[in-house]
């Protein structure tokens, strides 16, 4: 599975952006596709899953209540949503694909080549 992300860019604080992540391969509906960011200096970290096949989401606590995870299955694509954003969110996003849910990079086979965030101040 081939993924791509786009949507990124430079905000203003309390702002909102819509990232889109499609894949161009075979999904299954037991695979999960995850959001991760990485800020300057820092190491990667989750943000976001949702399965292929169901409703089922997961947030990290940071971006709980601010950012939403969805996909369109018949479009191949996942989407997140950020609203409420803060310079912290400052980071570039990444998404990735797993075979099962998990917050562990390790476990997402397929990555994306990401999207910078940008929030200013």
């Amino acid at each position: 599975v081939q993924l791509q992300a786009s949507g990124g860019g430079l905000v203003q604080a309390g702002g909102s952006l819509l990232l889109s992540c499609s894949a161009s391969g075979r999904t299954f509906s037991s695979h999960v596709m995850g959001w991760f960011r990485q800020a300057p200096g820092k190491e990667r970290e989750f943000v976001a899953a949702i399965r292929w096949g169901g409703a089922r989401t997961y947030y990290s606590d940071s971006v709980r209540g601010r950012f939403t995870i969805s996909r369109d299955s018949a479009k191949n694509t996942v989407y997140l949503q950020m609203n409420s954003l803060k310079p912290e969110d400052t980071a570039v996003y990444y998404c990735a694909k797993a075979n099962g849910y998990s917050t562990h990079e390790r476990e997402y086979r397929d990555w994306g080549q990401g999207t910078l965030v940008t929030v200013s101040s």
